[in-house]
């Protein structure tokens, strides 16, 4: 496992096979070959289950069935196993912590039935009147709404159309583990899980005390690996070629590491985010603010370092359908090459799995939008709303929006240089700006896919870099990001400039001599001193 790499795709924007402005599974079948050519070993697929999309498709009204924009299982099966015949896995997303409110187990709660109101938590309110408790919803607003007209609340930690489900109920637990035997039974060995450490909420629910965020009562609760363990042996956990990632919230890292050793039997590795709030004033998203790198140095090699000592896995990522692109936050494209190469590498020859996001293997970077009109995520609207509330001018509120927004890496793969990037002969759902630089077809972005083909096939081929350890490099040389990895007698030394300018560095004697493993600016030589430009990547290997 620790020599694949995984592709995400977000099948509403990959490619449009009917003309309809919305991707589809028959769009990925027409696509197998780009797929196949980058060598990747399975992909991750955002949710196309049958879903009133008020959350992009994470607010499931059925977990076994197709929405039919995005096609039928007839056109699954035939994906699954036209994959299957390049040797490419598929991993779906499990979105176990909540349904839609549009789910037959809600709408029978709705009408009565005492066992779907099981399902849910859902609460009388305060002798007071007011809400259950004072938790605040992910989305913006009270994270509780009225259970129709019985009274009570229901619980939702992130849009009012996404209800939680009360895993304490082990008919839950089950209908979990149901739903990913089905996708198991059509073939399917991958799965990713939807804010897994968030679904070990108490059985008694009590407010967040005043100056403290609600989260820190339902993230990470020591009840959760007893969920992951049930479900992974009465699922996934009973084929040896299952790869699972749970989305890990605010987790720590002793949690993480906890998910991920073999010997829990829980999860293949953990999805945290922690490097992406680096350009977060004081933890909050919708706020300005350049990014930190010695910040970022510092979660990135304390992650490398830790996972490594406790035997954990993590996943490996700048780019995921909830992120603005990394190349516009920790780089510059308008070096276009030099930056998506820097960012690849740096990640690519690390410790753990690489994941790659739909269009970062060309180039691709946010949309040049000019006003919110043009973003259709609920999540950027809301947010926009409340900045204009706290009283931010229009041109500001959309400042911020603009710089982290998720819809900025929801638009369209761009596949060529005309109106619609190729991505549909319809109207799109939500609009493409530069494609005319960056598209599969351009000079930019075919030396970028050639660059990650490189990275693919050196994790296949030297196990210093699907299995080495991980040493932080040159912590006191500024905007280095630079580490060592050993394993069986091999020697590998990362060195990534984050920064716009030149930067000098160090290189011990050991690897003066070394092989230029990989490299984005190929005039370098290894010696005493190391000359590394704006945004540049070698890796050097002693054998």
């Amino acid at each position: 496992m620790h020599n694949q790499v995984i592709y995400q795709l977000y099948p509403k924007s990959f490619y449009d096979s009917n003309g309809d402005g919305i991707g589809d599974l028959r769009g990925v079948i027409e696509k197998i070959d780009y797929l196949v050519s980058l060598n990747v070993d399975m992909i991750w697929f955002n949710p196309f289950f049958v879903s009133p999309q008020n959350d992009n498709g994470y607010d499931v009204a059925d977990y076994r069935a197709i929405d039919p924009r995005f096609g039928t299982m007839a056109d699954f099966d035939e994906l699954i196993a036209k994959l299957s015949e390049h040797h490419i896995g598929v991993m779906l997303d499990m979105v176990l912590n909540h349904t839609s409110t549009a789910h037959q187990w809600f709408q029978k709660a709705l009408a009565g039935d005492a066992k779907y109101q099981a399902y849910y938590y859902l609460r009388d309110p305060k002798p007071d009147g007011s809400l259950p408790t004072n938790w605040q919803s992910k989305f913006g607003g009270p994270a509780w709404s009225a259970f129709g007209n019985t009274g009570k609340y229901y619980l939702h930690l992130y849009d009012r159309t996404q209800a939680d489900l009360d895993w304490h109920n082990p008919e839950v637990r089950a209908e979990a583990a149901d739903i990913v035997n089905f996708w198991r039974a059509k073939g399917v060995r991958g799965f990713r899980f939807d804010v897994l450490n968030v679904i070990g909420k108490s059985d008694s629910l009590v407010d967040a005390e005043p100056g403290t965020e609600s989260k820190f009562l339902y993230t990470d609760t020591p009840i959760v690996q007893t969920y992951i363990k049930e479900l992974a042996a009465h699922s996934f956990g009973q084929d040896p070629d299952s790869v699972t990632v749970g989305e890990m919230s605010s987790t720590g890292l002793q949690q993480a590491v906890a998910y991920t050793k073999p010997e829990n039997h829980e999860l293949s590795m953990v999805f945290q985010f922690h490097h992406l709030k680096v350009d977060y004033v004081d933890g909050q998203k919708w706020t300005a603010m350049r990014y930190d790198f010695n910040a970022l140095r510092k979660l990135l090699h304390t992650w490398g370092t830790g996972m490594a000592q406790g035997g954990g896995w993590q996943a490996l990522f700048w780019n995921n359908h909830d992120q603005p692109r990394a190349i516009d936050r920790f780089a510059d494209p308008k070096q276009r090459y030099a930056s998506a190469t820097l960012l690849a590498a740096s990640i690519h020859l690390s410790r753990g799995t690489p994941y790659i996001y739909m269009g970062e293997e060309i180039g691709m970077s946010d949309p040049d939008y000019t006003g919110m009109n043009d973003y259709v995520d609920i999540e950027a609207h809301n947010a926009y709303n409340a900045l204009l509330a706290q009283g931010l001018s229009a041109h500001d509120a959309f400042a911020i929006v603009h710089a982290k927004a998720r819809d900025n890496s929801r638009t369209p793969m761009q596949w060529d240089d005309g109106a619609t990037a190729g991505f549909t002969t319809g109207t799109p759902w939500l609009k493409s700006t530069n494609q005319r630089v960056v598209n599969v077809e351009a000079a930019v972005s075919q030396r970028i896919f050639a660059f990650y083909q490189k990275l693919i096939a050196l994790r296949k081929q030297f196990n210093v870099i699907s299995e080495g350890d991980y040493q932080p490099f040159g912590e006191n040389i500024d905007w280095l990001y630079g580490y060592q990895r050993d394993f069986g007698g091999q020697h590998l030394l990362v060195l990534n400039n984050f920064a716009d300018h030149d930067i000098e560095i160090p290189i011990p004697s050991a690897f003066q001599k070394a092989q230029i493993l990989i490299t984005n600016e190929p005039s370098l030589n290894p010696a005493a001193t190391l000359t590394l430009p704006a945004y540049g990547t070698v890796a050097l290997l002693q054998q």
